[in-house]
């Protein structure tokens, strides 16, 4: 029995990482094209590295605002393929197009006519020239970066990340010559500055689903999930589901980012040195949330799978070896931060007075992890049962109503240093998920005690599986 158990979560675990590992890869890549734009900004000018951080926070929302509502294809697909509702699949990727198409056509404009919040932010000349240029370009390519989502979640849904990995990896490479050629105008092109490293970026967004399209027209394990090459038209029953379980995720992946941002520009009054800290800390923390969120995600994919097929064990089994595999990979992220906190925030910065207080932000972003990795893996098994809602309720709890007020009063109202500020809010922020992970594992318990959800047997399509 116990040989027996061994081997299936073996079995899971590989399955599972299966998963996980293709999108960890791509979501390097993706990260990596936003090291090569600040490299190569800040190589050309101080003033076009500053309009491209600019325009890039305020784009990259969206990007999230896509990636979270689009999740709501995946949760759903995943349940369908365990329940071998094939032809279901395949014809949901039509309505997910549609629905990315809408998006990306409503949050283009946004970004293009983006000059009101420019205004607002009451930037120097120069910088919100740069800024607007930057923007206005990239805004072309919000619809690609749309359309490509949709078709990644098609494939997340079925177990299948190799098409997402290949194609943002190929982005990733492509971009680093049409930034060099587009920013500094070499090999002909225009010297654009700022301006020419966003119509890198909307070049790179087209040429993603361009490729993952290619990829699956090639991929034999796919045919069976995708519908035929035509024209459909939009079925809202469909397209209202997607937006009910992903826009929650959405906004979550929102609401996070602008809380995290409104703690820098608040720790930013304590000084040069304070958000400097801050940023290192946060970027430890960001740098190990990737592997978390990729492995929860892939769970959350195995779970719908197990949910769909309406296996009580194999749900149980995708849950233990999902989060068993997500805690170990956080605790071995933050082993090696503590092991070595010194070496890397010299790669950061020389300065004494930011390596002092930095030091103590990684080990407070250390016990921050390791509370997260449970928020993580509970919150992904929630959107498994399609329970999407609840996180984001319990995020805006979490950050706004109390990470936000706790680290304003520890970090402005009672620190009397600046150290001590920034120590305020990082206690703000562990207090806050602290809070959100107990909330959810308490709704997980409750989700665990209910029946699994039962799919009509006659709707069923094995044979292809």
């Amino acid at each position: 029995m116990l040989l027996k158990k061994a081997s299936a979560f073996v079995g899971e675990s590989r399955a599972l990482l299966a998963i996980a590992w293709p999108m960890i890869i791509a979501q390097l890549a993706q990260m990596g094209t936003g090291v090569v734009d600040t490299i190569m900004a800040g190589r050309y000018s101080a003033t076009d590295l500053a309009a491209i951080a600019i325009g890039y926070n305020i784009w990259l929302p969206l990007l999230l605002l896509f990636i979270g509502t689009m999740l709501g294809a995946t949760i759903i697909i995943a349940q369908d393929f365990g329940a071998g509702r094939i032809q279901r699949i395949r014809d949901s990727l039509p309505q997910a197009l549609w629905l990315a198409l809408a998006l990306g056509l409503v949050a283009g404009p946004l970004c293009y006519f983006i000059e009101p919040l420019l205004n607002a932010l009451q930037l120097d000349p120069e910088t919100h020239v740069k800024s607007l240029d930057y923007l206005q370009a990239v805004a072309f390519g919000l619809p690609a970066a749309a359309i490509f989502q949709a078709l990644r979640c098609h494939t997340q849904g079925v177990g299948i990340m190799r098409p997402f990995a290949i194609a943002s990896v190929l982005g990733f490479l492509a971009n680093i010559p049409l930034n060099y050629a587009l920013i500094y105008g070499k090999w002909g092109a225009p010297e654009l500055g700022a301006a020419g490293c966003g119509w890198a970026t909307t070049i790179s967004m087209w040429l993603g689903p361009v490729l993952i399209m290619f990829y699956m027209s090639r991929a034999e394990k796919l045919q069976a999930y995708l519908p035929p090459f035509r024209l459909v038209a939009p079925h809202l029953a469909v397209i209202r589901e997607i937006v009910r379980l992903g826009l929650p995720m959405g906004l979550t992946f929102f609401m996070e980012i602008g809380v995290f941002s409104v703690i820098a520009l608040l720790i930013a009054t304590l000084g040069n040195s304070a958000v400097g800290a801050h940023q290192i800390a946060f970027n430890v923390w960001d740098v190990v949330y990737m592997p978390l969120i990729s492995i929860g995600s892939a769970m959350a994919t195995r779970i719908g799978h197990a949910i769909g097929s309406g296996d009580r064990e194999q749900v149980n089994l995708a849950i233990s070896c999902g989060t068993i595999i997500t805690v170990v990979v956080g605790i071995a992220c933050i082993a090696v931060v503590l092991s070595v906190p010194g070496a890397i925030i010299n790669a950061y910065t020389q300065d004494t007075e930011i390596h002092a207080m930095a030091l103590t932000l990684v080990q407070l972003a250390g016990l921050f992890i390791i509370v997260d990795t449970a928020q993580v893996a509970g919150s992904f098994c929630l959107r498994a049962f399609k329970d999407t809602r609840f996180p984001f309720v319990v995020s805006c709890i979490a950050y706004w109503l109390i990470a936000l007020p706790v680290g304003y009063w520890l970090g402005i109202t009672v620190a009397t240093t600046a150290a001590a500020g920034t120590v305020g809010f990082w206690t703000g922020m562990i207090l806050g998920i602290a809070a959100s992970t107990v909330l959810v594992l308490v709704r997980l318990y409750f989700i665990l005690r209910r029946p699994l959800p039962q799919f009509d047997g006659a709707e069923a399509v094995t044979e292809v599986m």
